[in-house]
């Protein structure tokens, strides 16, 4: 079965074993597969990429949220009534 790698660094679990702050090194800042008998198991994502994928994330929840209400009624409110 052929599987696509979505990373462009690569590295055994037995490597990753060894040393793994090298193999984040190894990806400059972006996601490195991990495989596992020549089959992708996981990607070891630095922090820094990991969060700006969340923050894209919840970008994209934010943005199906506001098109989901954008034909709702406006609501008036008076600040003194909060």
């Amino acid at each position: 079965m052929v599987q696509t790698v979505l990373a462009d660094v690569t590295t055994s679990i037995s490597e990753l074993k060894k040393n793994p702050m090298a193999v984040v090194e190894q990806g400059k800042g972006f996601p490195v597969a991990v495989l596992n008998r020549n089959r992708p198991a996981f990607y070891c994502v630095p922090a820094e990429a990991y969060e700006l994928l969340m923050d894209k994330l919840e970008d994209i929840e934010l943005a199906a949220l506001v098109e989901a209400r954008k034909d709702q009624a406006e609501i008036s409110v008076d600040i003194n009534d909060l």
